[in-house]
């Protein structure tokens, strides 16, 4: 039996895109326990393949050198292989003060001596799940590091079709039971399969966000249907914003944003009816739990991070738009239009929305 430590990446989408790395480890008999920081821990505990889950106590940013020390004394002699998926210095730190034998990962910030089983780089932007799938096999190099795609040679024509998974096996998936979701559905006054989920936010910047005025014109047609409520999710800094979308929308919304943890937020979602949301790590959660989607992608590329999932819709007008900025991969839009997410029509994702659902 190997027992193995995975050294989590920071950041939601990147954590739910590293569950097919977990599952092949699982597969060949590790035992999992994923070190995570605290804001991305609920969804290794939403992984069947994981074992255990270790919330670090490091403050985002800093070395906390003494801390680090510490836990490498109680992981000395625990572990036998070391995943580290970021590629920073700090990432590969511990496991290497613990004297973990056998540490993997990408080269990374020139880490030479910390990890001792390494993948070259990557240059550019790599398809996020064969970028950590392929840490499995770094021993014995049956698969390549996956190749980086050129932002600018991605595909035009995403709007309304799923994201093209060749390997089913490159799918994330979370699981739930189900009366987790029921308490978080119950607590937000509202019933599993009988409500909507928009996730506005985008952590990375304004120039990922669909318009607020197209998310409160959209609330309003899927409210007006039937009655179902939109739950409008975010963290308390998107609290603001998902406060102007119901009061553009009223009636229709329920803000949900900086009331709820990570761990109730996706209960939410997997008890949804469907979803719409910017390229996110909310995003990335849906399609792992197969929820309806419909994705509205800018000044990023789904060549890139998509939601990998058959029920997952794209919308995404770079060969309509004819815009040669797009992908900027910027947080701000340096012409201050915004046009590769405000052009995208409420109507539009709604009929993308539909065809996830099978409707029509």
């Amino acid at each position: 039996m190997t027992r193995s430590l995975v050294v989590a990446p920071q950041w939601i989408g990147d954590a739910v895109m590293s569950q097919p790395l977990l599952a092949a480890l699982h597969a060949r008999g590790e035992v999992l326990t994923v070190a995570a920081l605290p804001w991305v821990a609920p969804v290794y505990r939403a992984m069947p393949e994981v074992a255990d889950v270790i919330a670090l106590p490091f403050a985002h940013g800093r070395l906390d050198w003494h801390a680090r020390r510490a836990l490498a004394r109680e992981w000395r002699g625990r572990f036998d292989a070391a995943y580290v998926l970021p590629n920073s210095i700090k990432a590969a730190l511990v496991p290497w003060l613990a004297r973990i034998p056998r540490r993997v990962g990408y080269h990374g910030e020139g880490r030479w001596l910390l990890l001792n089983r390494r993948l070259p780089n990557v240059p550019g932007r790599p398809p996020m799940v064969a970028f950590y799938r392929a840490l499995a096999d770094a021993d014995g190099a049956r698969r390549a590091p996956p190749a980086a795609h050129d932002a600018h040679d991605a595909h035009d024509a995403h709007d309304a079709h799923a994201p093209r998974a060749e390997d089913a096996g490159l799918r994330p998936r979370l699981a739930l039971p189900p009366d987790a979701i029921a308490r978080a559905a119950a607590t937000c006054g509202v019933e599993p399969g009988r409500y909507w989920v928009f996730a506005p936010g985008a952590e990375y910047g304004a120039a990922k966000r669909w318009p607020v005025a197209h998310y409160a014109a959209l609330a309003r047609r899927l409210h007006a249907r039937d009655g179902a409520p939109v739950v409008l999710l975010g963290s308390a800094k998107e609290a603001a914003l998902c406060d102007e979308i119901a009061a553009l929308a009223p009636g229709a919304c329920r803000v949900t944003a900086g009331r709820t943890s990570l761990d109730d937020a996706m209960a939410l979602v997997a008890g949804a009816r469907g979803m719409v949301s910017n390229d996110s790590g909310l995003m990335h959660v849906a399609a792992a739990f197969g929820v309806p989607q419909a994705a509205v992608f800018g000044s990023t590329s789904p060549e890139h991070t998509p939601p990998l999932s058959p029920r997952a819709r794209v919308v995404w007008l770079k060969g309509e738009l004819g815009l040669d900025c797009m992908p900027c991969f910027e947080r701000e839009c340096r012409y201050g239009h915004t046009r590769c997410l405000a052009d995208v029509t409420p109507a539009r994702v709604e009929a993308a929305l539909d065809d996830a659902l099978g409707v029509g």
